[in-house]
């Protein structure tokens, strides 16, 4: 005896209808089932593909994407870029003073020949930068200088480009005597045995570099050892974000006369300390070299550079 299918009752012309429905998705879903384990062997010999690809010497693959430089766009840069240095550099400099308002969008856009989309994309990076707002029916205006992000790369190197070298280096100089000394002490007490081959390491590259440009990296990376070892990620982020501005301080005060015989005993004065776990003499030591370094910028700019 045959089964009802629920709600057909005893009337077969309903059922058969439904059966052949039944019958019709059953198929549908055995086609679908297929069709998704073909995509899936696609997919896997794909992503096999792309591992050798990726694995291969030299592939592009593994080339991270530079990010956009604001600071010298060259023509082939997007128009955005370029928009963003202009005027980036105006703000900077004082040609767009706090409080200004930026010249209207449509007279943006025909100074510059961009669309509006170029010229807003130009303004959100300002924006980001800290160095504008941006508001419906008030326009784009100038931020009080305290509220730049002044150790941006780009806003860092706008403000060096813009101010007088004695005076940006005196900056600098004021900002490292408060931070490198209490990196160099913290060094002293976190250092790992692996951290201190490595602070160690770049002072022998200074030691041996045959030439005052062969110095640089490696009196760089001394500092920026110096910062890992505080194992105070807060501090070694201040540090890196301070790098851009010390490589062009280096640069400067690294080509004074006799630079090995005057500047390799005070960084190794740094490193002994940092061995020793001295972190007062470790400070003392870095607060030293500091001095002899803006007596160097003093040599080489004419200039006094005053802490």
């Amino acid at each position: 005896m045959s089964r009802d299918l629920p709600g057909t009752g005893s009337h077969p012309a309903l059922a058969i209808p439904l059966m052949r429905r039944a019958h019709d998705f059953a198929a549908a879903s055995r086609q679908i089932a297929g069709q998704a384990t073909l995509l899936q062997v696609e997919a896997e010999s794909t992503l096999a593909l792309y591992r050798q690809c990726y694995d291969a010497p030299h592939s592009p693959l593994r080339i991270a994407p530079r990010p956009m430089d604001y600071r010298k766009p060259s023509d082939r840069k997007s128009m955005h870029a370029r928009i963003v240095q202009d005027i980036g550099m105006q703000i900077v400099s004082g040609r767009f003073k706090p409080d200004d308002k930026l010249p209207a969008e449509a007279l943006l856009c025909e100074e510059y020949a961009v669309s509006r989309p170029v010229l807003r994309e130009a303004t959100r990076v300002l924006v980001a930068k800290g160095l504008v707002y941006s508001r419906p029916r008030v326009g784009t205006v100038v931020k009080p200088r305290r509220e730049w992000h002044i150790l941006d790369p780009d806003v860092l190197h706008w403000l060096m480009q813009s101010s007088p070298q004695n005076e940006f280096f005196a900056l600098l100089t004021s900002v490292r005597s408060i931070i490198e000394p209490a990196a160099a002490a913290l060094a002293a007490q976190h250092a790992t045995p692996e951290d201190l081959a490595s602070i160690g390491e770049a002072y022998e590259r200074m030691a041996a570099a045959p030439t005052v440009e062969d110095v640089l990296q490696p009196d760089l990376d001394f500092h920026s050892r110096i910062a890992d070892a505080t194992h105070n990620d807060l501090l070694a982020h201040l540090c890196n974000m301070l790098s851009l501005a010390l490589r062009e301080a280096l640069k400067h005060s690294n080509k004074r006369p006799n630079l090995h015989e005057l500047a390799l005993p005070r960084h190794r004065a740094i490193l002994t300390a940092i061995e020793n776990r001295d972190a007062l003499g470790a400070h003392h030591a870095t607060l030293v070299q500091l001095d002899d370094a803006r007596n160097a910028l003093n040599v080489v700019l004419g200039q006094g550079v005053k802490l």
